[in-house]
């Protein structure tokens, strides 16, 4: 597949991290123009850490953020379709869309299943158990996850291009439903899929605009680029330009060795991957967002000896 510019953004995970920390370093980042968005996550416990730390809802998080920053696109990676109804959803995003100028990336995943230990390379027990309980949330089957973002997808579309929306579902049903103000970016936001499984790739090539992954240290470069040729092997098989589907891959930062984390988004440019975001550790230092675009973003980013450096584009 025939390179696209590489765009870069940045991630803070709101755990274990202060609000105004978080504002810091996204305000950093809208003034530099190296970096093209900004990304929080969605869980309402800590994965990691100690388990009674704090942990920032992510949505009104955002839209918070939306409404202090200019230009930076902005989203979360990714929100749980288990956590909140299809059509609440869809009313949020329009919300956050409009408080943001039309800067809203619709980031989107599966959420909670029931996952065996170790899933999604994190260590231990399924972090979704606990978090769900605390919650009262029930976890699904995998497959039973799939529906059910299939079935959100659609209804945020019909919220979002149609003055008076019905819908019958397996899962869920609507009847007379109204989302005003519509959001700014029309027919909607761009929609972002994450995750790696085969069933959930299909849903990316029928109906996002941005494909996400993690990358490492979850999952590794050549892992990323067998899930790639999933991908592209479901788009030819929908009559897709697989070339329309941004690849997006998370690639966790270390402060101390930003030569490893260039290794890293060079490889993964090679395969193919056109937009990176810069997962950020904690805690996070004052001008990271300047770092982040002199130590990485500026570096070539290619491991093939005599390529040209891709265009960066914000």
């Amino acid at each position: 597949m025939e390179k696209t510019a590489v765009r870069f953004g940045i991630k803070t995970t709101p755990m274990h991290v202060s609000y105004e920390d978080i504002r810091r370093v996204w305000l950093e980042a809208d003034a530099v123009t190296e970096i093209a968005d900004a990304w929080l996550w969605d869980h309402l416990l800590p994965v990691a850490g100690p388990g009674d730390g704090q942990v920032h809802e992510g949505w009104t998080l955002l839209a918070g953020l939306a409404a202090q920053t200019e230009r930076l696109r902005l989203g979360l990676l990714v929100t749980s379709n288990r956590v909140r109804p299809p059509a609440l959803l869809g009313k949020m995003a329009s919300t956050v869309d409009v408080i943001s100028g039309g800067r809203l990336v619709l980031g989107l995943g599966v959420g909670g299943t029931r996952q065996p230990p170790g899933a999604g390379g994190i260590p231990g027990a399924n972090p979704a158990i606990a978090e769900y309980a605390a919650y009262g949330l029930p976890l699904v089957p995998p497959a039973e996850g799939i529906e059910r973002l299939a079935e959100t997808v659609a209804i945020l579309k019909g919220m979002w291009t149609r003055d008076v929306f019905d819908f019958e579902g397996r899962h869920y049903q609507l009847k007379g439903t109204r989302c005003a103000p519509k959001p700014v970016q029309r027919p909607g936001p761009p929609l972002l899929i994450g995750g790696w499984g085969t069933r959930l790739l299909r849903l990316v090539a029928e109906h996002a605009d941005i494909w996400n992954v993690p990358g490492p240290p979850h999952n590794s470069v050549e892992y990323v680029a067998e899930r790639a040729r999933v991908l592209d092997a479901h788009c030819a098989e929908l009559g897709r330009d697989p070339s329309g589907i941004t690849r997006s891959v998370q690639v966790l930062v270390s402060y101390d060795e930003p030569a490893a984390a260039r290794e890293t988004v060079g490889r993964l440019v090679d395969a193919g991957m056109n937009h990176i975001v810069l997962n950020l550790p904690r805690p996070y230092p004052r001008g990271v967002a300047r770092w982040l675009a002199d130590e990485i973003i500026a570096e070539p980013h290619s491991t093939h000896v005599g390529a040209a450096r891709p265009r960066i584009t914000a």
